[in-house]
């Protein structure tokens, strides 16, 4: 099992077209994308936000 090669691709894309459709795979991208969006900005705010105070010290 090793690397995809461009025939795996082109029958995944193709089995996603025949299950989606042309009309909806637009929107199925625009949501995954924001969604991408999302997660990214959640996560590099948690990377920069102050530890709480309220949190017990490791001894």
């Amino acid at each position: 099992m090793g690397e995809f090669s461009i025939w795996h691709w082109l029958i995944v894309a193709a089995v996603v077209l025949l299950l989606f459709g042309p009309q909806k795979l637009p929107e199925i991208a625009r949501n995954l994308g924001a969604g991408l969006r999302e997660f990214k900005s959640a996560f590099t705010a948690g990377l920069h936000e102050e530890p709480k105070a309220d949190a017990p010290a490791e001894k």
